[in-house]
């Protein structure tokens, strides 16, 4: 009898949980419901945050100006702009207002153009404690904003509002003064969806930035949706695969895509591109597809034959295609095994570099609170929770490189100009965030 009862038990909750994961899917083909899901806009963490006093949240005392950016379809994005600790350390008191300085701190050293992932709000604090990095390791400026519907910021979010957003943010920091190849944009997670939308964009217009760096990227959402597992183990839509056509539609109604691959042919600067290994969000396998998109270029064409129509002397044709692509690529990568730490490949075409560091670990949060040391690459670690960049000059010979370029050995000498003071190591290993 109790046997009974527990199967009868079982076969509810089992019933129950089915009925849930129905209900979610088909929740994720409206787009009400869609919009929410992937932008979490209303979860405004910290709570009730006062963005004018960014101090409560662990910033120095006028070193960040709480600012609002008009975009050009009348939407007011909340921003932070945060000075560089180099220029803050060299006022001889404590500025009595912030917004006076923003013109000569961007003029006298770089910015980094910084956008984030979904939920939460820009004084979240451990996006505060990359400001603090950026700003104090690094001795950049950070431009942070919320887009439409985040924190204070009006608006609905969208697709198109939010690189509306990104680039309202670009035009402001040129208006203030800034070279454009004295920013680098820098976006995680659903920010690098924006990040890569803005930076073809840009290119597009012939605007070269400093570089662009893509941390725990995802081709596009659809793809998101298809490789995306609970906790890492569940599968969304794996138990969907037993019928016909139905992942695809549910796919297909994607409204907010963020196709990131799809750009990939439009970005032509320096670009660096970062995942771990045990993300649980996105699978890395997302960022090996974007960094194998940047050099598809410089590989030859392998015809893939019909499997249907195959016969030996296509086949024949087809091995000897993939041996020419296998040796090619090989030639045009280089790879560094960092023991204990992942692996870094990277390529150059046309004088500029295309980076993929993969590390063991990290999750889709943690990322860059590890520190690589000793190694010849350009970049060194890679963003906590949303990003955390920890750079040192390597080697002197690649300074060259850097001046005919304007992209050098490290992420440093990406965003830094060959004439300021930031051409030496860092100092000690990075504090824990």
């Amino acid at each position: 009898m109790a046997e009974r009862y527990l199967l009868e038990r079982l076969r509810f909750y089992f019933a129950l949980l089915g009925g849930l994961y129905a209900a979610l899917v088909v929740l994720l083909t409206v787009p009400f419901f869609q919009s929410h899901a992937l932008y979490l806009n209303a979860v405004r963490l910290p709570f009730f945050a006062q963005f004018h006093m960014p101090e409560k949240y662990g910033l120095a005392p006028n070193k960040t100006l709480n600012l609002h950016i008009k975009t050009p379809d009348n939407e007011t994005l909340g921003a932070w702009f945060v000075l560089s600790d180099q220029y803050y350390q060299s006022l001889s008191q404590i500025p009595a207002n912030p917004d006076t300085h923003v013109p000569l701190a961007i003029k006298r050293h770089p910015t980094v153009l910084f956008f984030h992932g979904n939920a939460a709000t820009r004084a979240f604090r451990t996006r505060v404690l990359h400001y603090e990095a950026y700003s104090s390791r690094l001795g950049t400026n950070v431009l942070a904003i919320d887009y439409r519907g985040f924190a204070d910021s009006t608006g609905t979010p969208s697709e198109q509002g939010l690189v509306t957003d990104a680039r309202a943010a670009w035009d402001w920091l040129l208006q203030q003064g800034a070279r454009e190849d004295n920013i680098l944009i820098v976006g995680h997670s659903l920010g690098t969806g924006v990040t890569s939308q803005l930076a073809a964009q840009l290119f597009d217009e012939g605007l070269k930035p400093r570089g662009i760096v893509l941390l725990s990227p995802f081709s596009s959402i659809q793809e998101v949706i298809q490789t995306y597992q609970f906790f890492g183990v569940i599968p969304l839509l794996k138990p969907l695969a037993i019928f016909p056509y139905i992942p695809d539609l549910i796919t297909r109604a994607v409204v907010h895509n963020f196709d990131s691959l799809e750009v990939v042919p439009r970005i032509k600067g320096p670009v660096l591109i970062a995942h771990a290994e045990d993300d649980w969000d996105i699978p890395y396998t997302h960022s090996h597809v974007l960094f194998d998109a940047f050099m598809k270029p410089l590989l030859p064409l392998v015809d893939i034959p019909d499997s249907l129509t195959l016969t030996q002397e296509s086949w024949e044709t087809f091995s000897a295609e993939r041996k020419v692509w296998i040796t090619k690529r090989a030639e045009i990568l280089r790879t560094t095994e960092l023991q204990n730490f992942g692996t870094v490949t990277e390529f150059e075409e046309e004088g500029r570099k295309v980076v993929f560091l993969k590390t063991l670990a990290g999750g889709h949060d943690y990322l860059g609170i590890q520190e690589v040391r000793g190694v010849t690459h350009p970049y060194q670690a890679i963003g906590h929770v949303h990003v955390f960049i920890a750079i040192r000059l390597m080697e002197m010979q690649f300074l060259r490189t850097l001046r005919r370029c304007h992209y050098g050995v490290d992420m440093v000498h990406v965003i830094t100009p060959p004439e300021t003071s930031f051409n030496k190591p860092l100092g000690s290993s990075l504090a824990r965030l």
